[in-house]
């Protein structure tokens, strides 16, 4: 039979695993954020709707339906390799930078 000690010893490893858990997401939204504003904000905006000049280049807007429907890949794609006036960032940024951005992309449009 197991003891309240070992269960009590147990509960508070997964208390703590959680925790970690819940510490590192919010990290990582914090970087993707940060990412965005660095490399994404001037054209986007801070809101993914299109700063004025992004407007007047005629970017995206990341909150309407049209972007939000693309799949995870078309917009990993585009990021990746670039389109249009938007420059590509393979190479600039990482992987998991640009598997980022694709989430706090989408996170722009759950704000509408």
């Amino acid at each position: 039979m197991v003891s309240a000690k070992a269960v009590l010893v147990r509960l508070a490893m997964v208390a703590v695993l959680v925790a970690g858990v819940g510490i590192l997401s919010t990290t990582a939204s914090a970087d993707d954020a940060a990412t965005f504003k660095a490399k994404c904000a001037m054209c986007h905006g801070a809101d993914g709707k299109g700063s004025a000049v992004g407007q007047k280049m005629g970017v995206h807007d990341f909150t309407s339906a049209d972007v939000q429907k693309m799949s995870d890949a078309e917009l990993t794609d585009v990021i990746t390799k670039g389109k249009n006036k938007m420059p590509a960032y393979a190479g600039k940024l990482q992987e998991s930078d640009i598997k980022g951005l694709v989430a706090y992309i989408r996170q722009l449009g759950k704000g509408k």
